[in-house]
């Protein structure tokens, strides 16, 4: 089984590779439904200081209907998420769950329709990756 994410180093500072990690998944179907910024919401909530980090909660509507169709527990696997993290010299890394990995869970991985939609959803990801290790 694969790794539980695919990442890659952006050559761009934090809002930036946000905004290009968007467009790359937009240009695969996918609509970005949340962010939390976790530095933001570590800072009123503990006090803390934390590199900016955030947590895109991405969609790609035909893929999540027929998931949930097949089987409603899948919600809980919902959305996809992509973390963005500043890195020093004002690079970002991204990170994006493989979604293979997480319907391998329980008794997910028994079925085929599930297996298959992750597989698709993989695919798309990946392209995703593609477009942003493209430039």
């Amino acid at each position: 089984m694969s790794d539980i994410a695919f990442e890659v180093e952006l050559n761009q500072p934090f809002e930036q590779a946000i905004e290009r990690v968007s467009s790359a998944l937009k240009a695969e179907g996918f609509g970005v439904l949340t962010r939390i910024d976790v530095h933001t919401t570590l800072k009123e909530k503990l006090g803390v200081d934390f590199r900016p980090y955030a947590i895109l909660g991405a969609c790609n509507p035909p893929l999540a209907h027929r998931a949930l169709s097949e089987e409603p527990r899948v919600g809980l696997l919902l959305p996809c998420n992509i973390t963005v993290e500043e890195l020093e010299e004002g690079n970002s890394l991204v990170r994006i769950a493989n979604p293979e990995v997480l319907m391998a869970v329980g008794d997910l991985r028994d079925n085929p329709t599930l297996i298959q939609t992750a597989q698709q959803a993989r695919g798309r990801l990946e392209q995703v990756l593609a477009h942003l290790c493209s430039g």
